[in-house]
């Protein structure tokens, strides 16, 4: 988990777990991030990490989202 959750970082396409990934856009121009066919494929990986994980796949993204939003101490967490 945690690596899928830093390779969404380092791509700059990571979004909270808990949303779908259709929802999300693009803070400079309102497009959505994913097209439908990605947002799909990213949210069935969210499902079975949910499905498998249940509430540690929002404690593996925390420390991920957390620096990505430029807060490096939650990894001292």
């Amino acid at each position: 988990m945690l690596l899928w959750f830093s390779e969404m970082a380092r791509r700059d396409l990571l979004f909270h777990p808990e949303e779908s990934a259709k929802d999300i856009f693009r803070t400079e121009d309102g497009t959505p991030l994913f097209t439908e066919l990605e947002s799909r494929a990213a949210d069935k990986v969210l499902a079975e990490m949910f499905a498998e994980h249940g509430d540690k796949v929002i404690a593996a993204c925390y420390p991920v989202f957390m620096r990505k939003a430029g807060i490096p101490r939650a990894l001292d967490a």
